[in-house]
């Protein structure tokens, strides 16, 4: 994957990971919002690799 398909997939995590948290907290299941947190994270992670793909050329 490149740099700029890693990052539309954390954008896309991101926004469905505060979407359920938003809901967990909404509902009071904290499992929901638990896994919204964990998605979010997920987003970052995809992120900062996207980052290093760009600054590297995409070679790794």
């Amino acid at each position: 994957m490149g740099e700029l398909t890693d990052k539309a997939k954390a954008a896309g995590n991101k926004i469905a990971g505060a979407a359920k948290e938003v809901t967990g907290k909404a509902t009071d299941n904290e499992r929901l919002e638990s896994e919204g947190k964990a998605q979010q994270a997920k987003g970052d992670v995809q992120k900062a690799t996207g980052t290093v793909k760009g600054a590297l050329g995409d070679d790794i």
